[in-house]
Formats: structure tokens, sequence, C-alpha cells
């Protein structure tokens, strides 16, 4: 789903698109949120607030993904085949969101995530 605002000038000596794509980064993204300009933009904040988002539900479904492996890893041949499959399969696609993402970001598109995205658009109010 993509929101209806775009990017469309610089904010703090750089490209909105650039700051955008930049707030998927861990780091970046805490700075944003931290420091004027870019925590006045809502472009940068939105971008922002969704990468935490994204990192605590990488966070939280690996977690889980953990504990459901430890019970899997008792299944004899099935259970650490699957335990395999899982631990290559779900770190590719966070990895392929988070390119998506950042690509968005670089389009200057809005591009918002099915929960995690409406969470970063609450926190990211028109200013």
């Amino acid at each position: 789903m993509v929101a209806d605002q775009r990017a469309r000038g610089s904010v703090g000596g750089l490209p909105e698109t650039l700051a955008g794509a930049l707030a998927y980064f861990l780091v970046p993204a805490i700075v944003f949120l931290l420091l004027p300009p870019y925590s006045k933009d809502r472009f940068v904040r939105f971008h922002s607030f969704q990468c935490l988002g994204l990192c605590l539900a990488a966070l939280v479904i690996g977690a889980l993904l953990r504990v459901a492996g430890f019970g899997l890893f008792f299944v004899p041949t099935l259970g650490r085949l699957l335990i395999l499959l899982v631990s290559v399969v779900i770190p590719l696609a966070f990895f392929a969101v988070w390119v998506v993402l950042v690509v968005k970001a670089l389009q200057g598109e809005m591009f918002k995530l099915p929960v995690v995205g409406h969470f970063a658009d609450r926190h990211s109010p028109a200013s």
C-alpha cells in the first residue's frame, strides 16, 4: 500500500529521498528521530519508524522461531530439515522486504507495510 505523500525536497542538507533510504539502517533511523530537522520531516520520520517496527518484528519472529525450532529439534529428520528451511527462508524474506523499502524510499514513496506501516504512519503526522 502506498501512502499519498511523496518526497519533494531536501532536509538537513540531504535529499529527502536519500534521508528516507538511510533511515532503513538502524543507527541513522534513531538519529533521525532524535535530531531536528530530520525529526520534523514527515517522510523521514515515517521511514525511521517503519525501520524500527521492521526490526522489532524481526526480533519477535526470530524469538518465536527459536522456540518453535527447539521443539522441532526433537523430531528426527523432518524437524531438523524444517528448521534449516525456515532459518534460511525467513531471513531472506526480511532482507527482500528491506531492499524493497530502501528502493521505495529512494523513489520518494511512502510504501506502507501492513501492520508496521500503519504504526509508522500514525507516529509521523503531517507538520
